[in-house]
């Protein structure tokens, strides 16, 4: 019985793993998008991807299934994400009037990166990653 449990908090714990690494790496992308014409499309893209991910560790995810007690904040910051930041709406109103000016494209992914920093969300993620 012992072999079977570990075997599925293993897998759970890769699963997360996967899931945490997509959020990464979106999240690296934005920090390296240079403000250009067309990157609005881009920074909806990795923004909808790292919601999504967000989404599936927040509702999928149980806690009681990772053994690591960093699980329980970062899934108390992914539900706090959701609850207090959407760009989406902001964003489809902004592309058709503004997407070529860069000032805006630029504002709008800074202020998507600092959401994701907000306490320290995007570090905890990291240190989760590591630990797992």
């Amino acid at each position: 019985m012992d072999v079977i449990f570990n075997l599925i908090v293993v897998t759970y714990n890769e699963h997360l793993k996967n899931i945490l690494r997509h959020i990464l790496d979106s999240y690296q992308i934005l920090t390296e998008i240079e403000d250009k014409p067309g990157d609005l499309a881009k920074i909806e893209k990795e923004m909808l991807k790292i919601n999504g991910f967000i989404k599936v560790v927040s509702n999928k995810i149980d806690i009681d299934k990772i053994p690591r007690s960093e699980f329980g904040i970062v899934k108390t910051k992914f539900a706090q994400y959701l609850e207090n930041y959407s760009f989406e709406k902001e964003i489809k109103t902004m592309a058709p009037l503004y997407s070529n000016d860069m000032s805006r494209v630029k504002n709008m992914r800074l202020k998507i990166l600092e959401s994701l920093k907000n306490k320290h969300m995007i570090d905890d993620v990291k240190e989760l990653m590591e630990n797992l």
